[in-house]
């Protein structure tokens, strides 16, 4: 499998992973399901989908930084799964939104450091 095409099957599961996750975490609000544990396993298949995307779609040969900032993306990821085992344990469960936010920053940045150095090398 070429290097471009295991980068587009990334971003695609991604895009499902973190859909995912926001579905999963919003629901809750809407509707009255608070403690069903079908949505704890979404949110988890979601975080777990994202991973392995980041795993997939690590780029060999590329500089250091952007070595460095997808290393950054699989932390996020990390973060991620971090926040869904939260949600499991009942004594710390209101802690999966610090985890998950903390992850959320961390993409941001790199996504945008990422593109970033992307058009500068291609310069």
């Amino acid at each position: 499998m070429t290097l471009e095409k295991r980068v587009k099957i990334s971003n695609l599961m991604v895009i499902l992973g973190l859909f995912t996750m926001l579905v999963m975490a919003v629901m809750p609000l809407f509707n009255n399901l608070i403690d069903a544990e079908w949505m704890l396993w979404g949110y988890t298949a979601g975080a777990l989908i994202v991973l392995a995307a980041r795993l997939i779609g690590y780029m060999t040969g590329c500089s250091l930084r952007l070595r460095r900032l997808q290393h950054i993306l699989i932390l996020s990821a990390l973060l991620f799964c971090a926040s869904a085992s939260v949600k499991f344990i009942p004594e710390v469960q209101r802690n999966w939104i610090a985890l998950l936010m903390a992850g959320l920053v961390i993409q941001l940045y790199a996504s945008w450091m990422i593109d970033r150095e992307v058009k500068k090398n291609e310069k």
